[in-house]
C-alpha cells in the first residue's frame, strides 16, 4: 500500500529540517511527506522548495493563512492532497526512528488506527539535536521521562515483538496527534478533523473519539514507532479537561451524543487537491 506522512508546522523551520532529513533516511521510505503549514514565514517555504529538490519521495508544501492556531484545518488540508492509502500523522518538531514509517506499517490493520508516543528530549538536548546531533533512542536516552504525556522510560527502545504484542494486548496511550496514523478512507468517512476546534487542545482527542464511534479500535504503539520530540514551551491548558473550554465542550458532546462526523471537516478541501483527470487516450 502507499503511505503518506503529514507533518504540520509552524515557523520553526530548524525542527522541520531535522524532522524532514530523518524521514529522508528511513528504511521504508513513504510515498509522500506533505508539510501541512499552519501559516508559516517564508523560511519555512524556502527550506520546504529546497529540501524537496533533492528529496527521495514527493515533498509538498500545503499552506494556509496564519489566523492563530488552525492545527484541525491544516491537517485537513495536508490529509485531503494526500494520495495514499495510508496517512501518518507527524508534528513538525521529531526526530524519528529509521524504522518508524516500518514500524506503522508492520502494525497496521483494517479496523484500527495507531497511536504512537514521544521521547521528549530535554533542553539540552534538544540544542544538541537541533545543531545536528544524533537523537538515541534508549532508555537512557536525554528525556524527560517524567512528563505525563511523554513516553515512558520502559517504551524506551526498539522490540518488534513486543510491540505486536502490546498493541492487540489493549487500547492505551494518550491520544496525541504528534505521532499517528489512519486509513485514509477511516478518516473521509468521519470528515477528519472538526475545524470548529481552533486555538491549542482537544482536536485529536475528539477525532479519536469519532472514530471509536464509527467502530474502529485505537491500538497504542510500544516499543516501536520511536520519535524523538524536540523541547519547546508548552501551550497546555493547566487543566486540559477543563469544559469551559469551547474545544472541551465539543469533545465532550462526541463522547456523549455518539457522533461519528463533523460538519466542518475535511470534505471542505477535497475538490481543491483532487487530482486532475487525464484525457481520453
Amino acid at each position: 500500500m502507499k503511505v503518506s506522512v503529514v507533518a504540520i508546522t509552524y515557523n520553526w523551520p530548524e525542527a522541520l529540517q531535522c524532522l524532514l532529513v530523518s524521514l529522508a533516511a528511513q528504511t521504508r521510505l513513504p510515498d509522500e511527506v506533505i508539510v501541512a503549514d499552519d501559516g508559516s514565514g517564508e523560511p519555512t517555504r524556502a527550506l520546504v522548495e529546497r529540501m524537496a529538490r533533492d528529496f527521495p519521495v514527493p515533498l509538498r508544501h500545503v499552506w494556509q493563512e496564519d489566523r492563530g492556531f488552525r492545527a484541525a484545518r491544516a491537517r485537513n488540508r495536508g490529509i485531503a492532497a494526500s494520495r495514499g492509502d495510508y496517512a501518518i500523522l507527524l508534528d513538525g518538531d521529531m526526530l524519528l526512528h529509521p524504522h518508524f514509517v516500518a514500524d506503522h506499517l508492520m502494525l497496521a490493520e483494517r479496523g484500527h488506527f495507531l497511536q504512537g508516543g514521544r521521547i521528549k528530549a530535554t533542553r539540552e538536548e534538544t540544542a544538541k539535536l537541533l545543531a545536528g546531533g544524533k537523537p538515541v533512542f534508549t532508555p537512557w536516552s536525554r528525556a524527560d521521562f517524567h512528563e505525563f504525556d511523554g513516553t515512558r522510560r520502559l517504551y524506551a527502545f526498539r522490540q518488534p515483538q513486543l510491540a505486536r504484542w502490546k498493541s492487540r494486548s489493549r487500547n492505551g496511550g494518550r491520544v496525541m496527534s504528534c505521532n499517528m496514523s489512519f486509513w485514509r478512507d477511516d478518516l473521509l468517512r468521519v470528515n477528519g478533523f472538526d475545524e470548529r476546534m481552533e486555538g491549542y487542545g482537544a482536536e485529536d482527542r475528539e477525532l479519536a473519539a469519532r472514530l471509536e464511534n464509527a467502530g474502529l479500535h485505537r491500538r497504542a504503539l510500544k516499543w516501536s514507532a520511536l520519535a524523538v520530540h524536540l523541547w519547546h514551551s508548552s501551550r497546555a491548558q493547566p487543566d486540559v479537561d477543563d469544559l469551559s473550554l469551547p474545544n472541551n465542550r465539543l469533545f465532550h458532546a462526541t463522547r456523549t451524543e455518539g457522533i461519528t462526523r463533523c460538519e466542518r471537516g475535511i470534505d471542505g478541501h477535497l475538490a481543491e487537491f483532487a487530482a486532475p483527470e487525464r484525457p481520453d487516450g
